[in-house]
This record gives C-alpha cells, sequence and structure tokens, in this order.
C-alpha cells in the first residue's frame, strides 16, 4: 500500500552504485528509514529530493523487507547550509538529535517544525546559532520525553528567587535556598528562557528570546549538559561542530 507524507531527510548512505538509504522524519509516521532505487543516478528525480535536508512531499510503500520512496517532490532543500562549515555542521547536529529522540510509527509533526524552523534560522544568518542550538536541544528533549521540572523549586516549591539552580542529574531547579552541590548556578533570567523554551505552545516561536551574552553561554552549558546526560550515543556530530569554534 502507498501513501504520501511530508518528511525531512536527516540521514543518508549510498547503497551500492545507485541506491540510497535513508532516514526520514515524516509528518505522520515519525521516523521512517526507506530505500530509493537509482536515487544517485543524474537522471533521477529522487537524486536532490532524497539528499541530506531535503524536505519534500514522498511517495512511500512498504516493500518485503523495508520502506521504499518511489517518488519524492522537493519543498526546500536548504542549499544556503553547504555556505558555511559551522551552520552546516550544527544542522548535521540537529539531524542526529532528531535521530536519537525522534519515535518510530508516530506522528512528529512538532518535532519536524521545530528541525525545519532551526534549519530556516541557520540559512538566513540572522539568528544567533548559540540561541538556535540552545533552544533546539530544550525543546527537542521535551519532545522526546525529557522534558524538565522546570515551575519552582524542586524542594519547597518556590517558584522564583534570583539565582537559582539548575540540576543536570536530576532534570529540575532549586531556589537559592534549597541549594544542591553540583547543580550550575542560573540567573533568574535563564530560567525565565528556559520555562518559554519548554512551554511556549507555538514551537515557531522557541526561538524568539534574548539574553545577554553572558546569560546565554549559561543557558547553553545547561541545555548541552542536560542533554548529553539524556542521550545513550556518542554526539559525533556535537564533538565535530564544537571541534571548529
Amino acid at each position: 500500500m502507498q501513501t504520501k507524507t511530508k518528511g525531512l531527510i536527516i540521514r543518508e548512505q549510498a547503497i551500492g552504485e545507485s541506491d540510497r538509504l535513508v532516514t526520514l522524519l515524516s509528518e505522520d509516521y515519525g521516523l521512517i528509514r526507506a530505500f530509493v532505487r537509482r536515487a544517485k543516478s543524474v537522471k533521477s528525480n529522487n537524486l536532490s529530493a532524497t539528499s541530506l535536508f531535503a524536505y519534500g512531499e514522498f511517495s512511500i510503500y512498504r516493500g518485503r523487507d523495508a520502506y521504499v520512496i518511489d517518488n519524492a517532490v522537493p519543498i526546500e532543500i536548504f542549499f544556503d547550509l553547504r555556505s558555511d562549515i559551522e551552520r552546516l555542521s550544527l544542522a548535521q547536529y540537529f539531524a542526529q538529535l532528531t535521530y536519537y529522540l525522534g519515535s518510530e510509527e508516530q506522528p512528529s509533526h512538532e518535532m519536524l517544525r521545530l528541525i525545519l524552523n532551526a534549519l530556516h534560522l541557520l540559512c538566513k544568518g540572522k539568528k544567533n546559532t548559540a540561541t538556535i542550538k540552545a533552544a533546539l536541544e530544550m525543546r527537542m528533549l521535551c519532545l522526546g520525553g525529557y522534558m524538565p521540572d522546570i515551575l519552582a523549586c524542586y524542594r519547597c516549591g518556590e517558584y522564583e528567587s534570583d539565582p537559582m539552580f539548575f540540576d543536570i542529574e536530576e532534570g529540575c531547579i532549586y531556589c537559592k535556598n534549597c541549594y544542591r552541590n553540583n547543580a550550575i548556578t542560573a540567573p533568574i533570567g535563564v530560567i525565565t528562557a528556559i520555562r518559554y523554551i519548554c512551554l511556549t505552545d507555538d514551537v515557531s516561536k522557541v526561538f524568539s528570546f534574548k539574553l545577554s551574552e553572558e546569560n546565554l553561554i549559561i543557558l547553553g552549558d545547561i541545555c548541552e549538559k542536560y542533554l548529553i546526560s539524556k542521550i545513550d550515543g556518542k554526539l559525533t556530530t556535537l564533538e565535530f561542530y564544537k571541534s571548529l569554534l
């Protein structure tokens, strides 16, 4: 049975001389691994539409052993990512996170919109990459089932103090009177930003916050460390991105 869905290619692998195995984050079915026959042929209509970071509409059917993409119509290729190695490597990191945190056989509309918005911002080059990275990491964790407890102090229920403390291990916050060893000190502006990233209803607005350069560094440290604590796998793309900085 053939079906159609919109999605983004987050992984690609050459198979033989002309075929391609891709991982697609689809709107309707989550992560799908599928073969694309003769995708590398210059005469193939699927050449660019099934390359890494291609967003499009895909016609898919279930073969004997695996899914097969029969046809792909590109909507956005994000070609401008290739012009900047730092932004390209960050996009590759986002794709790897999607692979680790996405789900199969589950609608993934919000996760798809999140990474599409992030790639769009990377292409435009008008948004600080540190803001894009921190916001995507934290919201992606929420979508993957790892939302931290950031509504109030985990011990006493205090909503706000300055500073507060983010516990990477437990995924919660503490007020200044309930400080716990090894928790990261976070000015209230950073905690407010984390709450906004996690709780805003419109995923397209996840990146619409501003922090001072100093607080943005703290936010980035919290988001990255919390993510690493939850990911069961080696983030080689993160290592490469950080080697460029």
